[in-house]
């Protein structure tokens, strides 16, 4: 199955980042792709935390939401969306006052639109990022409110194979548990939409990629947030695909562009077939 992750430079601006990832959605369709997935944070990076509160959206209706479900039905493609905030619940909200947590949050959520315009996964990211180096201060779980649920859908490719993927994003790529999880239900293909800051990224990101698509024999799809923003955040980029045996098969260093490559199912078979890796788990 032809395979697309976009990378993204995504701005304060909801608007304009919304025709961005329509033009690399539209270049992906192009290529022939038949699976396209955005980055993390695709439709906002903010000036502050707070930013994601004031374009949040409820589950099943609102403007980013339409936008992924039209790119898709217009494009015909399956679109992973990224991440864009969308609102917790009413039992959430009241739990979290009761908690004197008075502070909003939305959930930090992924969804995939099929070809027909449907929404037919979602996935809330579990993990949230924290980090200080003295110089640089994150804390997603201020803005936002973790799941607590791993996702997989399936999706039938062109030539009829029925792809099982399990969706993540961006910090859970550090929990190998997640995707081991994945693999025990037999997902083909990782998901990892993000925005790995620059200093985490030129650190850890293709290595965590590779491990994650060796130690359970899946391609790895992760589509990334890749240059200089408006809000002088800088992220790593090179997004990338990697097959089941934790070769890199094609990734973008920085700038906006699309990262595409023909991704075949018998190379799940193969890798699986010479090294049974999976049988022998003992613990």
């Amino acid at each position: 199955m032809k395979t697309a992750a976009i990378q993204m430079v995504s701005s304060p601006t909801l608007g304009a980042n919304l025709d961005s990832a329509l033009a690399l959605l539209k270049q992906a369709a192009q290529d022939g792709a038949e699976l396209a997935v955005l980055p993390e944070y695709f439709c906002l990076l903010g000036n502050r935390d707070t930013d994601k509160l004031g374009i949040q959206e409820v589950y099943g209706q609102g403007p980013i939401q339409q936008f992924l479900a039209d790119a898709a039905r217009t494009l015909g493609l399956w679109i992973v969306g990224g991440t864009l905030p969308l609102s917790i619940s009413q039992a959430q909200a009241e739990s979290l006052e009761a908690a004197a947590a008075l502070t909003p949050r939305v959930h930090n959520s992924s969804l995939v639109f099929s070809p027909a315009g449907a929404c037919v996964a979602r996935y809330d990211k579990i993990h949230l990022f924290k980090f200080d180096n003295g110089q640089e201060r994150y804390d997603e779980s201020r803005v936002l409110q973790a799941g607590c649920q791993p996702v997989t859908f399936e999706l039938a490719s062109r030539d009829g194979h029925v792809w099982r993927i399990g969706m993540s994003i961006c910090y859970d790529l550090r929990f190998p548990e997640l995707y081991r999880g994945y693999a025990q239900t037999g997902v083909d293909m990782l998901l990892v939409p993000s925005a790995f800051t620059y200093t985490t990224g030129q650190a850890h990101w293709e290595v965590l990629l590779r491990a994650r698509a060796i130690e359970n024999q899946s391609f790895v799809v992760a589509a990334a947030q890749g240059g200089l923003h408006g809000n002088g955040r800088r992220t790593w980029g090179h997004s990338m695909l990697v097959d089941p045996w934790g070769a890199v098969v094609a990734q973008m260093p920085e700038g906006a562009g699309v990262v595409c490559k023909d991704l075949p199912p018998a190379m799940l078979e193969e890798s699986r077939d010479k090294l049974p890796a999976q049988t022998h788990r003992v613990l």
